[in-house]
């Protein structure tokens, strides 16, 4: 079984990615930003596999957090064979691009493409040794066209230059048998994020194709497909899990 390092695996979209992981019997290495309560709630959820799961504090907005974040990861369950890039700072406020401040602008960058260029130096080293290693990165849905999103241009513009990072990365590394993929996640909300497809099924969603809401459950379940070995023959691809959202309306 290999190594997972899922960023902001303790809350949201990650929540269930670490779990699928740990059923799989992988070994996981997480972080959480602030709420160390609620990682401390997961540990507590998921002390089936306290053995297997490792949680860190960490910025991935800071080149210092992430470097000590991959040497614990690497000193507690060795090499990362799965690089996960879930966690992508997102600011809520609905305002024009030059109302952004300068630092909200770096934020943007430095947490949504920046953070993946250094996981992505601290980690291939290893996958391009053993011959074997999985990518997958989060993008917004839309972000293969990289279309504009009107209130949110900053966060759009470090997620589209990541959509053509994470297709240089597949075809640069394709010969190492690593792959790189993106999912772009759908309008997936509030409780949906850390829920079951199972409990989604139960909620009728008439603004969605398929009639219910995309769940954390969903995302988990396309980002463990990639990962399996015989998926090798998918790389350098974007993925909408959008319950075909994606299909009838390209902004949200």
């Amino acid at each position: 079984m290999g190594h997972a390092l899922v960023t902001a695996g303790t809350s949201g979209l990650g929540r269930k990615v670490i779990e699928e992981f740990l059923k799989a019997g992988h070994s996981v290495t997480t972080t959480y930003f602030m709420n160390d309560k609620k990682a401390l709630k997961v540990k507590e959820q998921l002390s089936d596999y306290h053995d297997s799961l490792h949680i860190v504090q960490a910025d991935v907005t800071k080149q210092a957090d992430i470097e000590k974040l991959v040497e614990e990861a690497r000193s507690i369950f060795g090499g990362i064979d799965y690089l996960i890039n879930n966690a992508g700072p997102f600011i809520f406020e609905r305002k024009k691009l030059l109302d952004y401040s300068n630092d909200e602008w770096h934020e943007m960058i430095q947490g949504n493409l920046d953070a993946v260029f250094y996981l992505l130096k601290l980690t291939v080293p290893h996958m391009r040794e053993q011959r074997f290693g999985r990518i997958v990165n989060y993008g917004f849905q839309g972000a293969n066209s990289s279309s504009g999103w009107v209130y949110r241009a900053a966060f759009a513009a470090a997620k589209s230059g990541l959509v053509s990072l994470t297709k240089s990365v597949a075809f640069e590394e394709a010969e190492n048998q690593i792959t790189s993929n993106m999912v772009c996640p759908g309008n997936i909300v509030g409780d949906m994020k850390e829920s079951t497809i199972e409990k989604s099924r139960k909620v009728h969603d008439d603004t969605t194709p398929v009639g219910r809401p995309g769940t954390g459950e969903d995302i988990a379940r396309t980002i463990l497909y990639l990962c399996d070995e015989d998926s090798d023959m998918i790389t350098g691809s974007v993925f909408e899990i959008t319950g075909g959202l994606d299909v009838i309306n390209r902004h949200r």
